[in-house]
């Protein structure tokens, strides 16, 4: 049955695309889980709606590859402590090259449809 205009994403194409969702939040000054959250929804107008159950495997996935670094802080308000995580040396390599993949994916796709008539 096909898609009309989605609100958000079709979950295989977010989880084949989060990572470099999650390091382009990331850059920049170092950010805890429900900070990146929100950031995505407002960045996008909320179509990534990143939801707990996948946020924070994919963080603990790139912290393990080295491409995060997640710290322990005192949070402003309640004063308890919060995981934030800043991106890497190599996750800004990683983040690069992911976008430069990205950008040749989707201009490959366009060509695809130029050709096949699709609009």
């Amino acid at each position: 049955m096909p898609r009309s205009a989605p609100d958000s994403p079709e979950p295989n194409l977010l989880r084949g695309h989060l990572d470099l969702i999650l390091l382009s939040i990331i850059q920049g000054e170092p950010k805890y889980g429900l900070e990146i959250s929100k950031q995505a929804q407002e960045r996008t107008q909320g179509y990534f709606d990143l939801k707990v159950g996948s946020l924070y495997p994919a963080l603990h996935r790139l912290e393990k590859a080295g491409f995060v670094r997640g710290e322990f802080r005192s949070a402003l308000r309640s004063g308890s402590p919060v995981k934030v995580y800043a991106l890497t040396e190599s996750g800004g390599r990683e983040l690069e090259a992911r976008r430069r993949e990205f950008e040749i994916f989707t201009q490959q796709l366009g060509k695809l449809w130029q050709l096949g008539g699709a609009k």
